[in-house]
């Protein structure tokens, strides 16, 4: 049996820099895993079983597609029984089925002694979902193109995050295709802008962080949900340095500057879904 821990990823900028031939679009993200997670444990059986506290059909659940699409790449005759409990939520923008994904196909990998590397396994990874291929190269990491070309990168400050998401679910494919990149400043072009970011994370200042930040999906997803933009008005009152929305929403995360500061925060917003978490930084163990 082999037990994991899925984590939660935030993107602290997310640049969509155009569309490709292939319908994907061409990204530019930082992203950093966060202290929040899914658990799985995985054991031998005759078939592949997912049991789960969800009520998502097997034919879109990221676990199963995993364990079948790994079982299909390798000819492999083995089954296994994966008993997965959710703690990130459902569509948050926060990758958690990518995540769990991930997840699957490491677990799998040693419990089936495939002996794939994790070139390998992002490969497979990668037909599943654009953010799957970053949890094998986590924590942080710069993922550019259309989620494949991940960059690792170092970062050993950690800081206090609070994740608020609404009760309402945001369609990835409808937020890119609200996109609009004509006549974009796109600084996130220039390696420069991402080393002076990194610094800038790493040396925790974030009031030039504030000023650097962007999310391209957040402005029309905003306009379609007030709510995402109420939720980060409510974090920056109640304290955050500043907040963003992750990835394609809807939730958002607020950078605080000490834990006592995120609890209460945290406490104002328990209408919504809640949690105060930190990043997590290489010198960690997910």
């Amino acid at each position: 049996m082999f037990a994991l821990k899925a984590p939660a990823k935030i993107n602290w900028f997310l640049e969509i820099l155009g569309k490709r031939g292939d319908g994907y679009h061409e990204i530019v993200s930082l992203m950093q895993c966060v202290a929040l997670y899914d658990s799985l444990t995985l054991e031998h059986a005759e078939e592949i079983e997912v049991l789960t506290d969800t009520n998502i059909p097997l034919d879109v659940n990221l676990v199963y597609r995993a364990a079948m699409l790994l079982k299909e790449k390798t000819l492999t005759s083995s089954g296994a029984r994966i008993t997965l409990k959710k703690e990130i939520p459902l569509a948050a923008g926060l990758g958690g089925g990518s995540s769990d994904a991930a997840s699957t196909l490491i677990g799998l990998n040693s419990l089936w002694d495939l002996n794939l590397t994790q070139k390998e396994l992002g490969v497979i990874g990668q037909g599943l979902g654009s953010d799957v291929p970053f949890f094998f190269h986590g924590p942080v990491a710069i993922v550019e193109g259309r989620g494949d070309v991940i960059s690792p990168a170092k970062l050993g400050s950690s800081c206090t995050l609070v994740l608020a998401k609404p009760p309402i679910s945001v369609s990835s494919g409808w937020a890119y295709g609200q996109t609009d990149i004509m006549g974009q400043n796109v600084l996130t072009k220039n390696d420069n802008f991402i080393k002076i970011f990194c610094r800038a994370l790493e040396e925790g200042d974030f009031s030039l962080l504030a000023g650097m930040q962007k999310n391209s999906l957040e402005a029309p997803v905003v306009k379609r949900y007030p709510i995402i933009g109420e939720i980060k008005r409510g974090l920056e009152e109640k304290g955050a340095v500043f907040s963003s929305m992750s990835g394609s929403g809807p939730t958002v995360f607020g950078v605080f500057n000490s834990e006592g500061e995120a609890v209460k925060a945290a406490e104002y917003l328990s209408s919504q879904w809640c949690r105060v978490v930190r990043t997590i930084t290489n010198d960690q163990i997910i």
